[in-house]
């Protein structure tokens, strides 16, 4: 069960909720999302660093995804 309330469409506000119903369409997971949300000044500076890492624009796709394969396997995540 999740310790932060993961909020709601009708409580995001109107671009996030554009974000999540976008995530939703593609299967994604939006935990995080709405997590965050419950504070939309960390949300967005969390954006504004983690997307364009994520997109492959500071670091290489591949890459991240080899460094959150390994932090998985050190804490015996295997989702």
């Amino acid at each position: 069960m999740a310790r932060i309330h993961l909020l709601q469409d009708d409580e995001l506000t109107e671009a996030t909720r554009t974000l999540a119903q976008h995530m939703d369409a593609q299967g994604m997971d939006t935990s995080t999302l709405r997590g965050l949300a419950n504070s939309p000044e960390l949300f967005e500076a969390y954006n504004a660093f983690y997307l364009p890492a994520r997109q492959g624009y500071t670091v290489p796709e591949g890459l991240i995804e080899l460094v959150r394969l390994r932090i998985a396997r050190h804490n015996d995540c295997f989702t």
